[in-house]
């Protein structure tokens, strides 16, 4: 019963994945196409730094929502440090 539990988890967490990888190419896509709206149709240096910024703030963005919603439903870090403990 155990390993059905563990594959079933792992059959989870890869599909997670996955299409979040998915979505995230979608989002690329998606800012990529209108930082060239905006700047332009050329690949200039100002439009690959103003692509980086965005998609790091985004990242950063949904990265403290979801640590806040964690945080408010009692959730544990998927990656404990060694240190503590």
């Amino acid at each position: 019963m155990n390993r059905t539990r563990v594959l079933l988890q792992t059959m989870i967490t890869l599909a997670s994945a996955s299409l979040g990888l998915v979505a995230a190419l979608a989002w690329n896509e998606a800012i990529k196409a209108l930082i060239k709206k905006l700047l332009g149709d050329d690949d200039s240096l100002a439009g690959l730094f103003t692509y980086a910024i965005l998609a790091t703030l985004l990242a950063v963005v949904v990265l403290l929502i979801l640590g806040r919603a964690a945080a408010r439903v009692g959730g544990e870090a998927a990656i404990e440090r060694e240190a503590e403990g």
